[in-house]
């Protein structure tokens, strides 16, 4: 699931990272003034948790020099 840059903020980004269920991820997404199918929101949900971060990344996280969302923000394949 391709997300815009332009559209989306890192703050709603790193909101959406803490969603457990898709069904949490439709209500945020709709607070945020967005429309997304349980489907869509399951899909993100499935390419969040098979992300692998590689050493040094998870090195910067855990050392607090970014967070996830930063993290996901600067180097995801899906965010244009």
């Amino acid at each position: 699931m391709e997300i815009n840059k332009k559209i989306i903020t890192k703050e709603q980004l790193a909101k959406a990272l803490e969603c457990k269920t898709a069904e949490e991820l439709v209500t945020l997404a709709k607070s945020e003034g967005y429309d997304i199918t349980k489907e869509q929101a399951e899909a993100y949900l499935d390419e969040m948790e098979n992300r692998q971060l590689d050493r040094k990344d998870l090195d910067k996280i855990a050392g607090g020099a970014a967070s996830k969302a930063d993290w996901c923000w600067d180097n995801c394949p899906y965010l244009h």
